[in-house]
This record gives C-alpha cells, sequence and structure tokens, in this order.
C-alpha cells in the first residue's frame, strides 16, 4: 500500500497535477487514496529524500524546479549515460541487444512529441538495463524524473530528432562491437547535445534586456 501511494503521488507531481507550491495534506491525500495516514507519511517522505518534495510551514509542499537544478541534472546525467554506455558494452547480452534495436527501431519514423519522448525514454531505459548495474538505474531513473517535469522536450528542437536517431545507431554500433570507450563518448556527446539544446531553448524563452 505504501509503494502504491507513493508512486501515485509521484505521479501526479511529474505530471504536473500536483503542481510546484502545492500543500500535500496528510489528512487530504489519505482521504483521496482511502487509506492511513501511515503509507502517506511514508511516501512523502520517501519523495522528499528524492528532492520531489520539501517541508514548508503548513507541512509537506512540492518543490519547484529552476533552469539552474535542469541544468546541473544534465551535467550529472552526462556522466552517468556514459558509464551506462560502458558498462553496456562490456555487460549487454544478445538478448539486450535485441531489446536495443528494437527500440531503435521502434523510434525511426515517429511524429509527435509525446510519442517521441516515450520511445526515446523506453530506448534510454533498455540501455541502463543492459549496464547490468543496480546503481546506475537507480541514479539515472531519478535524475529523469526531474527531467520528466520540465513541460518540454529538447526533441521538438529542429534538427534533434533525426539528430537523435543518428547517435542511437552509433552507439548501438558501439556496443554491439563491445567497444566500451567508443560507447562512453557517444553517450556523452549525446546527452551534451540535450544539454546545449536546453540552453537554447532557456535562452530564446527568456525576456529581452531593456
Amino acid at each position: 500500500m505504501a509503494t502504491s501511494v507513493y508512486e501515485r503521488i509521484r505521479d501526479a507531481i511529474v505530471t504536473g497535477r500536483f503542481e510546484a507550491g502545492r500543500v500535500l495534506s496528510e489528512n487530504a491525500l489519505a482521504a483521496d487514496f482511502g487509506t492511513s495516514r501511515t503509507p502517506v507519511r511514508e511516501a512523502l517522505h520517501r519523495l522528499e529524500i528524492e528532492r520531489l518534495v520539501e517541508r514548508g510551514p503548513r507541512g509537506a509542499i512540492v518543490r519547484a524546479t529552476s533552469p539552474e537544478e535542469i541544468l546541473d541534472i544534465y551535467e550529472v546525467r552526462i556522466t552517468l549515460e556514459g558509464s551506462a554506455a560502458r558498462s553496456a558494452a562490456k555487460h549487454a547480452t544478445d538478448l539486450d541487444l535485441a531489446r536495443l534495436r528494437a527500440r531503435q527501431d521502434a523510434m525511426r519514423g515517429l511524429e509527435g512529441a509525446d510519442a517521441r519522448a516515450a520511445a526515446n525514454r523506453a530506448f534510454h531505459a533498455a540501455l541502463w538495463e543492459a549496464s547490468h548495474s543496480p546503481t546506475l538505474i537507480d541514479l539515472l531513473d531519478r535524475l529523469h524524473v526531474h527531467l520528466q517535469r520540465y513541460p518540454t522536450t529538447t526533441l521538438d528542437w529542429p534538427g534533434r530528432w533525426d539528430e537523435v536517431i543518428r547517435e542511437h545507431d552509433e552507439l548501438l554500433d558501439a556496443i554491439s562491437r563491445h567497444d566500451g570507450d567508443a560507447a562512453r563518448d557517444i553517450a556523452e556527446r549525446h546527452m551534451t547535445g540535450a544539454r546545449e539544446v536546453r540552453l537554447q531553448m532557456y535562452a530564446d524563452a527568456a525576456p529581452p534586456r531593456p
């Protein structure tokens, strides 16, 4: 029950149904989910550790994100994605490679931001699993949750989708050849490209200086 409550609250935060600054009342959440306050309290504590929730004067509230925090997450993810790719090149099984190829093939020809974002997430999840490193998988999943809260995707940027497909092909080739150094370098370049697009998106959205 505690896990279910945690997943439901986390999903509501990630999808924006629980907006930044919203007070999360234990009593109200317990009533909504038809449970006692104990699993709600446990869920909120877990979400506080994950920095999705923080303590305020009136109790737990949904944390706001900032451009600086998002860019910091990209910096960390660049390194972790590189490590996952390098590990995948060393440890990926034939089944892992088949899953990666299937996820990559599913991305080709997709239209629409939501479909592309979901397919891209599925490919990276398969890459993390192919690393066979539970620690890397956990850390990358936590980072991705924070990025999901941002309402726009870098995949909408002109030319970015074609670049993503090409870089995934290069990454798959390196992993298939068990070239860990090449896989790491490609993955780091791939995520650096996403960060640079995000920076440009922030710059374009900024109000003009007086």
